[in-house]
């Protein structure tokens, strides 16, 4: 894995978790709600202003907690909401946040942000796999070279070649 490749998974493994988070009314209600729990909103912020990405700004951050522009723009757009739920919280409580009218947009938001991150990752992922060393699930089909049952020599082979289709249990005539 490059550097680059290593940056980018060390902040992620930060900013993801948070995104999934913000787009996940229950968890909020069951995690930041309760005083116990060591994560809360305030430490949504600092993950995502602070820390690993600054979501009024989030350019900066494309290729170190962000893969793509489709990313950024909707950090931006997810700083905004995030922004203006603050406003409407007074208190700056976490349960005033989830009372304001710009919550629903913040939850939206985070969804497709969600969205967008973890089908990057995956595709990321999938790159770092070597094609060449996962089989074709044709060839995996004991000494054949194909899926017609021939032997690696030419020869069809009964022991892999489909076998004849024929009914459990014969019907029995009266």
């Amino acid at each position: 894995m490059s550097e680059d490749a290593r940056l980018i998974a060390n902040h992620r493994v930060h900013v993801v978790p948070v995104v999934l988070a913000l787009a996940n009314p229950p968890w909020q209600r069951d995690v930041w709600l309760d005083p116990s729990a060591f994560e809360d909103l305030d430490h949504v912020f600092h993950t995502l202003f602070d820390d690993f990405c600054d979501a009024d700004e989030p350019e900066r951050y494309l290729g170190v907690s962000l893969r793509s522009d489709e990313e950024v723009v909707l950090m931006r757009q997810l700083g905004a909401a995030l922004n203006a739920a603050a406003a409407e919280a007074p208190n700056d409580t976490d349960a005033e946040h989830l009372r304001t009218s710009a919550w629903p947009e913040v939850v939206a938001i985070a969804g497709r942000l969600a969205q967008v991150m973890v089908a990057n990752d995956l595709k990321e992922l999938a790159a770092l796999l070597d094609d060449a060393a996962v089989p074709d699930p044709c060839q995996i089909v004991r000494g054949t070279t194909g899926n017609n049952g021939e032997q690696a020599g030419g020869e069809p082979s009964s022991e892999t070649a489909s076998p004849e289709v024929r009914p459990a249990i014969s019907p029995k005539r009266p």
